[in-house]
């Protein structure tokens, strides 16, 4: 095989242990940050309190007020509140919408962010920002938004529920699936997202059937912070444009929605990206990746259908118009006939078959 491949490393510490959260301080000492404003969601804030007890003073305010998809009203109130009170950097508890906030900010301040997932997201692992306004979400890429330090402690992942570890693990496993096909990979990212890929499909089984397996959580945790790294590296393709369409035009759950798209895509995309299908057959152990992990989310009780998760059946127009509005990379090319089907199968949650 030649190569040609550009391979970019991005800069960032990564700290993954069990009961890694409590080395955050000493984490925080190392940045120098000396008033930092705490990001998370209000259902998190008192984990967020407790976890960020032992910096003392260092802890200018909690922001319990991150929302899914980051709207610009959302994002606006948190800047402000960041210049405030003098903040230095941004510390993010939680998963995407948590992350998300502390870019918004980081974006606007070019403060320092440190996160600690409690998803598997991996929101944290890229320069990529997300705001929602208007029924529209737009994203970009900025270093100023990257995290500078990632503390990862599968413990803080027990308490997710069932339902959304199983969702969350494939929202990752997305990452992993588009970046094997993805323009600008290499056979760094490669290998990332195969194993991402193994270790996700392998541990979302074992975290479905107990959740309190520390040993599973700790796998499904890794495969995501691989997937959170190919993610940042290399552009997403289909999938990731109609996830942010979905997403920011109905308000759909971000986790949710991946799970239901992504059998679909990959059935459309796999037939023109050997490789990535070759890498998915032998991370899954099927011979077709999209149907297999149809039946592995379905079976661990996700809900395969957009239409359950609030997608209005005459929605497929706009999704259809927006997606093909804008160009964006991906194996094979993109018509409206076939983003219908897609669209229409995973409305109704159908299983998907390889388009071959």
């Amino acid at each position: 095989m030649t190569h040609d491949f550009v391979h970019e490393s991005r800069p960032g510490r990564v700290v993954f242990a069990v009961g890694a959260a409590s080395r955050l301080a000493g984490e925080v000492e190392r940045l120098g940050l000396r008033r930092l404003i705490v990001l998370c969601s209000p259902e998190q804030a008192e984990l967020a309190a407790e976890l960020t007890a032992p910096l003392g003073d260092r802890i200018a305010a909690l922001h319990p007020h991150a929302t899914p998809h980051v709207p610009v009203a959302v994002a606006t109130t948190a800047v402000a509140r960041s210049r405030e009170i003098g903040a230095d950097g941004c510390l993010a508890v939680g998963g995407g919408s948590s992350i998300g906030l502390a870019k918004a900010i980081a974006k606007d301040t070019g403060l320092p962010v440190v996160a600690v997932p409690t998803t598997y997201a991996g929101s944290e692992m890229t320069p990529i920002w997300g705001l929602t306004d208007g029924g529209r979400k737009t994203t970009g890429r900025d270093p100023r938004v990257l995290p500078s330090t990632v503390v990862y402690d599968p413990r803080l992942t027990l308490t997710l529920p069932t339902a959304l570890s199983v969702t969350s693990g494939v929202n990752a496993l997305a990452h992993a699936a588009e970046a094997l096909y993805a323009p600008d990979g290499s056979p760094i990212t490669a290998l990332m997202a195969a194993e991402s890929a193994r270790a996700l499909a392998a541990a979302l089984p074992r975290v479905a059937d107990d959740p309190h397996d520390l040993e599973a959580r700790s796998e499904a945790l890794y495969g995501a912070w691989l997937a959170g790294s190919v993610l940042g590296a290399t552009t997403m393709s289909l999938h990731h444009k109609l996830c942010h369409i979905l997403g920011g035009t109905f308000d759909l759950p971000h986790a949710e929605t991946h799970t239901a798209v992504l059998p679909h895509v990959l059935a459309f995309n796999l037939p023109a990206a050997p490789r990535a299908r070759a890498a998915l057959r032998n991370a899954f152990g099927a011979g077709d990746p999209a149907a297999h992990l149809f039946r592995l989310a379905d079976d661990l009780g996700a809900d395969m259908s957009l239409k359950s998760l609030g997608m209005p059946a005459d929605g497929v127009d706009t999704v259809v118009a927006q997606a093909l509005s804008a160009p964006y990379a991906n194996p094979r090319p993109v018509t409206e006939h076939d983003l219908r089907i897609m669209l229409g199968n995973a409305l109704t949650g159908s299983c998907p078959t390889e388009d071959t």
